[in-house]
Protein backbone atom coordinates (compact mmCIF):
# COMPACT_ATOMS: atom_id res chain seq x y z
CA UNK A 1 0.00 0.00 0.00
CA UNK A 2 2.13 3.07 -1.24
CA UNK A 3 1.41 6.89 0.28
CA UNK A 4 3.29 9.63 -1.26
CA UNK A 5 4.21 12.51 0.91
CA UNK A 6 4.37 15.48 -0.84
CA UNK A 7 7.89 16.85 0.62
CA UNK A 8 10.98 15.62 1.90
CA UNK A 9 11.91 18.17 4.93
CA UNK A 10 12.76 17.60 8.32
CA UNK A 11 8.78 17.24 9.08
CA UNK A 12 7.88 15.15 6.11
CA UNK A 13 10.37 13.14 7.30
CA UNK A 14 8.91 12.25 10.36
CA UNK A 15 5.74 11.87 8.80
CA UNK A 16 7.35 8.87 6.18
CA UNK A 17 9.56 7.90 9.37
CA UNK A 18 5.77 6.98 11.21
CA UNK A 19 4.37 5.22 7.88
CA UNK A 20 7.47 3.57 7.17
CA UNK A 21 7.48 1.84 10.73
CA UNK A 22 4.24 1.64 10.69
CA UNK A 23 4.57 -0.97 7.37
CA UNK A 24 3.26 1.27 4.30
CA UNK A 25 5.76 1.70 1.56
CA UNK A 26 6.03 5.39 1.40
CA UNK A 27 7.32 7.94 -1.96
CA UNK A 28 8.36 11.30 -1.11
CA UNK A 29 9.03 14.46 -3.98
CA UNK A 30 10.51 17.61 -3.21
CA UNK A 31 12.16 20.20 -5.39
CA UNK A 32 15.57 19.16 -7.40
CA UNK A 33 17.48 21.41 -5.15
CA UNK A 34 15.66 20.79 -2.11
CA UNK A 35 16.14 23.63 0.15
CA UNK A 36 15.87 21.76 3.67
CA UNK A 37 17.87 23.02 6.64
CA UNK A 38 17.92 19.82 8.94
CA UNK A 39 19.34 18.00 5.84
CA UNK A 40 20.82 15.40 8.87
CA UNK A 41 17.46 13.91 9.23
CA UNK A 42 15.64 15.13 6.25
CA UNK A 43 15.19 12.14 3.16
CA UNK A 44 15.53 15.08 0.46
CA UNK A 45 19.58 14.78 0.84
CA UNK A 46 18.74 11.46 -1.61
CA UNK A 47 17.82 13.74 -4.65
CA UNK A 48 21.24 15.38 -3.90
CA UNK A 49 23.41 12.26 -2.79
CA UNK A 50 21.47 9.37 -3.95
CA UNK A 51 20.63 7.71 -1.09
CA UNK A 52 20.71 9.14 2.83
CA UNK A 53 19.85 7.22 5.96
CA UNK A 54 17.80 8.42 8.85
CA UNK A 55 17.95 6.76 12.10
CA UNK A 56 17.94 2.67 10.62
CA UNK A 57 15.69 3.52 7.30
CA UNK A 58 17.29 4.40 4.00
CA UNK A 59 15.93 6.67 1.36
CA UNK A 60 16.90 6.22 -2.50
CA UNK A 61 16.60 8.78 -5.35
CA UNK A 62 14.35 7.74 -7.83
CA UNK A 63 14.43 9.12 -11.25
CA UNK A 64 10.75 7.32 -12.60
CA UNK A 65 7.97 6.06 -11.47
CA UNK A 66 9.46 2.27 -12.42
CA UNK A 67 12.45 3.05 -10.30
CA UNK A 68 10.17 4.41 -7.71
CA UNK A 69 8.64 1.13 -7.49
CA UNK A 70 12.15 -0.92 -7.58
CA UNK A 71 13.38 0.94 -4.23
CA UNK A 72 9.87 0.18 -2.22
CA UNK A 73 10.38 -3.25 -3.75
CA UNK A 74 13.57 -3.11 -1.58
CA UNK A 75 11.74 -1.99 1.47
CA UNK A 76 13.11 1.67 1.19
CA UNK A 77 11.50 5.31 0.99
CA UNK A 78 11.83 6.33 -2.78
CA UNK A 79 12.35 9.86 -3.47
CA UNK A 80 11.55 11.42 -6.42
CA UNK A 81 12.86 15.18 -7.51
CA UNK A 82 9.05 15.99 -8.49
CA UNK A 83 7.58 18.76 -7.35
CA UNK A 84 4.87 18.88 -10.01
CA UNK A 85 3.67 14.92 -8.85
CA UNK A 86 3.57 14.25 -12.20
CA UNK A 87 5.37 10.92 -11.76
CA UNK A 88 4.12 10.27 -8.12
CA UNK A 89 0.61 9.94 -9.06
CA UNK A 90 1.94 7.21 -11.56
CA UNK A 91 2.17 5.12 -8.46
CA UNK A 92 -1.13 5.50 -7.61
CA UNK A 93 -1.20 5.97 -4.33
CA UNK A 94 -3.57 4.73 -1.79
CA UNK A 95 -2.96 8.44 0.43
CA UNK A 96 -1.70 11.67 -0.37
CA UNK A 97 0.44 13.57 2.67
CA UNK A 98 1.22 17.25 1.70
CA UNK A 99 3.75 18.09 4.37
CA UNK A 100 5.85 20.89 2.19
CA UNK A 101 5.02 23.73 4.61
CA UNK A 102 4.40 26.24 2.67
CA UNK A 103 1.87 27.76 4.85
CA UNK A 104 -0.51 27.78 1.85
CA UNK A 105 -2.10 25.24 -0.87
CA UNK A 106 0.42 24.64 -3.66
CA UNK A 107 -2.11 22.40 -5.67
CA UNK A 108 -2.86 19.89 -3.95
CA UNK A 109 -6.57 18.38 -4.03
CA UNK A 110 -9.14 15.76 -2.49
CA UNK A 111 -8.93 14.27 -6.35
CA UNK A 112 -5.26 13.39 -5.71
CA UNK A 113 -5.96 10.04 -4.06
CA UNK A 114 -8.42 8.42 -1.65
CA UNK A 115 -7.09 9.70 1.42
CA UNK A 116 -5.40 13.42 1.04
CA UNK A 117 -4.35 14.95 4.33
CA UNK A 118 -2.72 18.64 4.54
CA UNK A 119 0.02 19.48 7.51
CA UNK A 120 0.17 22.51 8.97
CA UNK A 121 -1.94 25.84 7.95
CA UNK A 122 -3.17 26.11 4.71
CA UNK A 123 -5.62 23.11 4.34
CA UNK A 124 -9.61 23.15 5.07
CA UNK A 125 -10.28 19.63 6.01
CA UNK A 126 -13.76 18.78 3.78
CA UNK A 127 -12.60 21.42 0.77
CA UNK A 128 -9.18 20.98 0.06
CA UNK A 129 -7.95 17.51 1.91
CA UNK A 130 -10.04 14.83 3.89
CA UNK A 131 -8.04 15.56 7.12
CA UNK A 132 -5.33 18.39 8.61
CA UNK A 133 -2.53 17.79 10.80
CA UNK A 134 -1.52 20.60 13.44
CA UNK A 135 1.87 21.74 13.36
CA UNK A 136 1.84 24.68 15.93
CA UNK A 137 3.88 23.67 18.84
CA UNK A 138 1.73 23.51 22.69
CA UNK A 139 -1.38 21.20 23.51
CA UNK A 140 -2.37 20.44 20.03
CA UNK A 141 0.77 19.72 18.57
CA UNK A 142 0.07 16.21 16.21
CA UNK A 143 -4.03 16.64 16.71
CA UNK A 144 -6.28 15.56 13.73
CA UNK A 145 -8.75 17.98 12.51
CA UNK A 146 -11.69 16.24 10.36
CA UNK A 147 -13.58 19.44 9.73
CA UNK A 148 -11.43 23.15 9.46
CA UNK A 149 -7.93 24.31 9.39
CA UNK A 150 -4.71 24.51 11.92
CA UNK A 151 -3.58 27.23 13.54
CA UNK A 152 -2.47 30.04 11.39
CA UNK A 153 1.13 31.15 11.23
CA UNK A 154 2.64 33.35 13.67
CA UNK A 155 5.35 33.94 11.98
CA UNK A 156 7.32 33.30 15.41
CA UNK A 157 9.13 29.71 15.79
CA UNK A 158 7.91 27.70 18.52
CA UNK A 159 9.90 28.45 21.55
CA UNK A 160 12.89 26.12 22.56
CA UNK A 161 14.90 26.54 26.02
CA UNK A 162 13.22 30.32 25.79
CA UNK A 163 14.49 31.11 22.45
CA UNK A 164 11.91 31.92 19.19
CA UNK A 165 13.54 34.10 16.40
CA UNK A 166 17.15 33.99 17.85
CA UNK A 167 17.54 30.33 16.76
CA UNK A 168 17.41 31.72 13.43
CA UNK A 169 19.69 32.05 10.47
CA UNK A 170 18.88 34.15 7.76
CA UNK A 171 19.91 35.15 4.63
CA UNK A 172 21.30 39.19 5.22
CA UNK A 173 20.65 39.75 1.08
CA UNK A 174 20.09 37.88 -2.14
CA UNK A 175 22.60 35.96 -3.58
CA UNK A 176 24.58 32.08 -3.46
CA UNK A 177 24.76 31.09 -0.11
CA UNK A 178 28.38 29.34 0.97
CA UNK A 179 28.65 27.55 4.93
CA UNK A 180 31.66 27.84 6.80
CA UNK A 181 30.37 25.67 9.89
CA UNK A 182 28.52 22.27 9.70
CA UNK A 183 25.68 20.95 10.93
CA UNK A 184 26.68 19.50 14.78
CA UNK A 185 29.41 22.59 15.11
CA UNK A 186 28.87 24.14 18.67
CA UNK A 187 28.92 28.04 18.36
CA UNK A 188 29.04 30.69 20.35
CA UNK A 189 26.69 34.14 19.84
CA UNK A 190 28.67 36.41 17.31
CA UNK A 191 29.87 33.40 15.40
CA UNK A 192 29.82 33.63 11.75
CA UNK A 193 28.38 30.02 10.55
CA UNK A 194 27.79 30.93 6.71
CA UNK A 195 28.15 33.93 3.69
CA UNK A 196 25.99 35.13 1.18
CA UNK A 197 28.07 36.82 -1.40
CA UNK A 198 30.61 37.67 0.91
CA UNK A 199 28.07 38.77 3.48
CA UNK A 200 28.16 36.87 6.51
CA UNK A 201 25.27 35.10 8.69
CA UNK A 202 26.16 35.22 12.63
CA UNK A 203 24.72 33.55 15.63
CA UNK A 204 22.79 35.22 17.76
CA UNK A 205 22.78 32.23 20.70
CA UNK A 206 25.23 29.82 21.90
CA UNK A 207 24.06 26.04 20.97
CA UNK A 208 24.36 23.57 18.55
CA UNK A 209 23.83 24.17 14.97
CA UNK A 210 20.95 22.07 13.90
CA UNK A 211 20.57 22.98 10.67
CA UNK A 212 22.10 24.79 7.65
CA UNK A 213 21.34 25.00 3.90
CA UNK A 214 23.60 23.11 1.15
CA UNK A 215 26.26 24.90 -0.20
CA UNK A 216 25.66 26.75 -3.70
CA UNK A 217 21.42 27.17 -3.00
CA UNK A 218 20.73 30.43 -4.32
CA UNK A 219 19.02 32.50 -1.13
CA UNK A 220 16.52 35.44 -1.27
CA UNK A 221 16.88 38.50 1.60
CA UNK A 222 15.47 36.92 4.95
CA UNK A 223 15.63 33.26 3.41
CA UNK A 224 15.51 30.43 6.35
CA UNK A 225 19.03 29.43 6.42
CA UNK A 226 19.83 27.55 9.69
CA UNK A 227 18.68 27.14 12.87
CA UNK A 228 20.54 27.30 16.05
CA UNK A 229 19.30 24.97 19.18
CA UNK A 230 20.50 26.61 22.23
CA UNK A 231 20.01 22.90 24.00
CA UNK A 232 23.57 21.94 23.15
CA UNK A 233 22.49 18.34 22.07
CA UNK A 234 24.44 17.25 19.43
CA UNK A 235 22.78 13.88 19.18
CA UNK A 236 19.44 15.69 17.91
CA UNK A 237 21.05 16.74 14.85
CA UNK A 238 21.23 13.43 14.14
CA UNK A 239 17.53 11.82 15.17
CA UNK A 240 14.23 12.99 13.98
CA UNK A 241 12.80 15.54 16.80
CA UNK A 242 9.84 15.43 18.88
CA UNK A 243 8.03 17.61 16.40
CA UNK A 244 8.27 15.23 13.67
CA UNK A 245 7.44 12.19 15.61
CA UNK A 246 3.91 13.81 16.79
CA UNK A 247 2.91 15.38 13.40
CA UNK A 248 4.04 12.08 11.93
CA UNK A 249 2.15 10.37 14.82
CA UNK A 250 -0.72 12.65 13.63
CA UNK A 251 -0.19 11.60 10.10
CA UNK A 252 -0.93 7.85 10.42
CA UNK A 253 -3.61 8.26 12.77
CA UNK A 254 -5.32 10.18 9.85
CA UNK A 255 -4.52 7.71 7.25
CA UNK A 256 -5.60 4.67 9.50
CA UNK A 257 -8.92 6.72 10.12
CA UNK A 258 -9.19 7.05 6.27
CA UNK A 259 -8.40 3.64 5.34
CA UNK A 260 -11.07 2.43 8.06
CA UNK A 261 -13.64 4.24 7.00
CA UNK A 262 -13.60 3.26 2.70
CA UNK A 263 -13.15 -0.35 4.22
CA UNK A 264 -9.53 -1.03 3.08
CA UNK A 265 -7.95 -3.82 4.69
CA UNK A 266 -3.95 -4.15 5.59
CA UNK A 267 -2.98 -7.11 4.36
CA UNK A 268 0.75 -8.84 3.71
CA UNK A 269 1.76 -7.79 0.69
Amino acid sequence: MIIWVRGAGDIATGVAFRLYKSGFSVVMSDLLRPTSIRRTVCFSEAIINGVTTVEDITARFAADAEEARAILAKREIAVLADPSGETARKLAPVAVIDAILAKRNLGTTMDDAPIVIGVGPGFTAGVDCHAVVETMRGHTLGRVYHSGSALLDTGIPGSVAGFTLERLLRAPRAGVFQGVKKIGDVVQAGDVCAYVDGEPIVTRIKGVLRGLLPDGIEVFEGMKSGDVDPRCEISHCFTVSDKALAVGGGALEAVMCGLSERGYTLTKE
